[in-house]
C-alpha cells in the first residue's frame, strides 16, 4: 500500500496545539458575548418597563391637562371671572405676606462669600408663581459674584442664580453685579432639623 503525501501543498497542522493555545480565548470571547447578549436582553426588557411607565404617565399629564383646560374653561365663564380675579388677587397677597425677610437673609448669610456684600434685594413673583429673588451684590472682584452663583446653585434654597448684569467700578474699585434666582424657602438645608 502507497501513500501520497505532499507536505509542500498541505502542510503538517498540530490541531491540539492550535485549540490549546487558541481554545481559552475564544472560549473566553464566547462567555464574554453571551454576557454581554444577556445584559442587552435585560437592558431591553428595562426599557420596555421604562417606555410602558413612560406611556402611562404621559397619559395621565394628558388628563390633568384636559381636566385643567376644562376647570380654565369654567372660570373663564362671564360669571366667575370676578371670582377668579379676586381669589388670584388673594392669592397673590397671601404670598407676598408669607415671605420672610429674616429667611431670605439666613439662607443668603449661608452662602454669601466674604469679599461680598447685598446692596439691594427686591422679591417678585415670576408667572409661573415663583418667588424671585432680583438682588444687586458689590464685591472687590467678579469671581465673588460668580462664586455667589456657584454657591446658590449648591443650596436647596435658590434655584436658577444667574449674573444677570455686572458694573465695574470708577478707578477699578470693586464690582457691581444683579444677580436674579429663585427662592425655595420650605427647604430646612442646614437648620439641624
Amino acid at each position: 500500500m502507497r501513500l501520497d503525501i505532499n507536505l509542500a501543498t498541505r502542510p503538517y497542522e498540530d490541531a491540539r496545539e492550535f485549540w490549546g493555545r487558541w481554545g481559552l480565548g475564544v472560549g473566553l470571547l464566547g462567555v464574554l458575548t453571551l454576557v454581554l447578549l444577556a445584559v442587552a436582553v435585560r437592558g431591553w426588557t428595562h426599557a420596555g418597563r421604562d417606555r410602558h411607565n413612560i406611556a402611562q404617565l404621559q397619559q395621565l399629564i394628558a388628563e390633568r391637562d384636559q381636566e385643567r383646560k376644562q376647570d380654565q374653561a369654567v372660570l373663564d365663564l362671564a360669571v366667575n371671572r370676578s371670582t377668579r380675579d379676586q381669589s388670584q388677587f388673594l392669592n397673590g397677597l397671601i404670598q407676598r405676606k408669607a415671605f420672610s425677610w429674616t429667611r431670605v437673609f439666613e439662607d443668603l448669610e449661608r452662602v454669601m462669600p466674604r469679599n461680598l456684600h447685598v446692596v439691594s434685594l427686591k422679591p417678585e413673583l415670576d408667572d409661573q408663581n415663583r418667588m424671585q429673588l432680583d438682588m444687586k451684590v458689590a464685591g472687590d472682584t467678579r469671581s465673588a459674584a460668580v462664586e455667589l452663583v456657584h454657591r446658590m446653585e449648591g443650596s436647596t434654597h435658590f434655584r436658577g442664580a444667574q449674573v444677570v448684569s455686572e458694573v465695574q467700578g470708577e478707578s477699578g474699585s470693586g464690582v457691581t453685579a444683579s444677580i436674579v434666582s429663585i427662592y425655595v424657602p420650605g427647604s430646612t438645608e442646614g437648620s439641624g432639623k
